[in-house]
């Protein structure tokens, strides 16, 4: 069941994250996250933002949202998604059903565009977006660093009609 998320969720939502912080590439972020810092994101998207979980049996299996991409006031209407499953829920199409809800809720909001960060190397993630209508609209090279490694981002934008 994808439902809105609450604050108690934020537990679950810290483990999932700081597996993918400490073990994969697929995020940027080098150092794990601490519980209030994601109470803290929680709070602020609540009621303004879609932020969802995909729950079984009481069960956290994942979670996505979206945050502005850029501060300046022109993108207002351009908004960046997050999406992450833990990783027994990989592979049953979880990830999908929850973008398509993500996706719905912020077209009801008026957003114009979704913007998705995606590092090289996570081709499970290119082919979901694309799946989804995303379009890949920039690449770059060597802009993060992680694990000793330099890594590039694809960019992939969906335009809401």
């Amino acid at each position: 069941m994808i439902r809105p998320v609450r604050i108690q969720d934020a537990e679950t939502i810290c483990q999932i994250l700081n597996y993918y912080i400490k073990n994969s590439n697929y995020t940027f972020d080098t150092a794990p996250k601490e519980l209030d810092q994601i109470q803290k994101q929680i709070e602020a998207s609540i009621g303004k933002t879609p932020y969802f979980v995909e729950e079984n049996d009481g069960k956290i299996d994942g979670f996505c949202y979206v945050h502005p991409w850029k501060a300046k006031a022109a993108y207002s209407k351009t908004f960046e998604v997050t999406v992450y499953l833990h990783p027994s829920a990989l592979g049953k199409g979880l990830g999908k059903l929850m973008m398509m809800k993500l996706i719905q809720e912020s077209k009801a909001l008026g957003v114009h565009a979704l913007i998705a960060c995606i590092t090289e190397e996570n081709e499970k993630s290119f082919h979901l977006f694309e799946s989804l209508g995303f379009k890949r609209v920039s690449c770059f090279t060597q802009v993060g660093q992680k694990f000793g490694r330099w890594l590039g981002v694809r960019d992939y934008e969906l335009v809401l009609e």
